[in-house]
């Protein structure tokens, strides 16, 4: 699978990952490397639900590196504009390179801090406050659906929004052109722009249809956790137990994630039956926001990428050195060496 970065693509296969970025003059920069998961040095973090909460936290550090690679790509061509104006290039690149690193840990904080407050403590507070009034606790499943009802209004509300800026628009084209490039591959097509271009940008096992499955399993889980936990009347205080239920809620989190991991997996290899379809739709509706038809040299890049991990894989152990993983530019992906490999040898058991 892989990630929409900033005007590029990231892809993860078993043992690498690969980064292709379009550069403002039109080339494509490729940055790939190695990954090993920790599952793969403690048997405890392949099994169920905990080998989702690995791959969540494993995702996020890597997507973390390949935003990163992506910023510090565009910062290097804002460089170079700047540099036919003006002679002091070195001191200008190092400034740059320094502020978009500091400024992607802030933001990846900010983030973090943000999801906690706009999806687990706000629509808890509009549900203690919608319900309050009507005599309706947190002991009921009532409140714990209306609290996902906010959930997927404000998530739904908040991707609406941040999709009509300019440059998250065309984020959202890199997730399609990733998308579509995936679908060449599981059908087994020649990873060409022609082919991709076929394929439609909503697919069952995208992070986005995670997410809807994140907020309703999270109501059942909550619905059941916090009235055994006694969270509900902790005090006499009834705002007090709201804020130990929030507490809670954020540490259950990670079994929530395993268990959305679990569902979406279970789906997404079965869709050729009615029933899983059935209930992978509304998710692959929610794509509907986070992805945009690409172009065709957005496309060029996402295959890029994934020609990339494919060739390292393909490549004997041995010949992968330090070399070979240095980055590189290309004009066009008729510059990288043709793979020859099927979805069949990365299936997970």
């Amino acid at each position: 699978g892989g990630q929409a970065v900033m005007e590029g693509v990231m892809m993860r296969s078993p043992k690498f990952m690969a980064v292709a970025v379009r550069r403002a003059n039109g080339r494509m920069v490729i940055r790939s490397h190695r990954v090993t998961s920790v599952a793969e040095r403690f048997w405890l973090f392949k099994k169920p639900i905990v080998r989702g909460v690995v791959t969540l936290i494993e995702s996020m550090v890597n997507g973390i590196g390949a935003l990163s690679f992506s910023a510090q790509i565009a910062s290097e061509d804002e460089v170079a504009v700047e540099n036919v104006k003006s002679d002091a290039s070195a001191v200008k690149a190092e400034k740059v390179e320094a502020l978009s690193s500091t400024a992607i840990a802030m933001s990846m904080f900010t983030a973090f801090a943000l999801g906690i407050g706009l999806f687990v403590a706000l629509p808890h507070g509009l549900a203690a406050i919608a319900t309050g009034q009507l005599g309706i606790t947190a002991d009921s499943p009532l409140f714990h659906l209306l609290d996902g009802l906010f959930k997927l209004i404000i998530l739904l509300t908040y991707v609406y929004l941040i999709g009509q800026l300019p440059d998250i628009f065309r984020v959202f084209q890199y997730h399609g052109a990733e998308h579509q490039s995936i679908y060449a591959f599981e059908k087994n097509l020649d990873l060409t722009v022609d082919n991709a271009d076929q394929q439609i940008p909503l697919h069952p096992r995208c992070g986005t249809s995670f997410l809807f499955f994140l907020v309703l399993i999270s109501v059942i889980v909550f619905s059941i956790a916090l009235p055994v936990l006694g969270l509900t009347h902790l005090s006499e205080n009834k705002w007090l137990n709201h804020v130990a239920m929030v507490l809670v809620k954020i540490g259950l989190m990670l079994p929530v994630a395993g268990l959305s991991y679990e569902f979406i997996k279970a789906c997404a290899f079965r869709m050729d039956q009615v029933v899983f379809r059935a209930m992978i739709w509304p998710g692959m509706m929610l794509q509907k926001l986070t992805t945009r038809k690409p172009d065709r040299n957005q496309l060029e890049v996402a295959l890029a990428s994934l020609k990339q991990v494919l060739r390292l894989e393909k490549t004997p152990a041995e010949q992968v050195t330090d070399e070979t993983l240095k980055d590189f530019e290309i004009g066009s992906i008729a510059e990288l060496t043709p793979v020859n490999a099927a979805v069949r040898e990365f299936l997970e058991n």
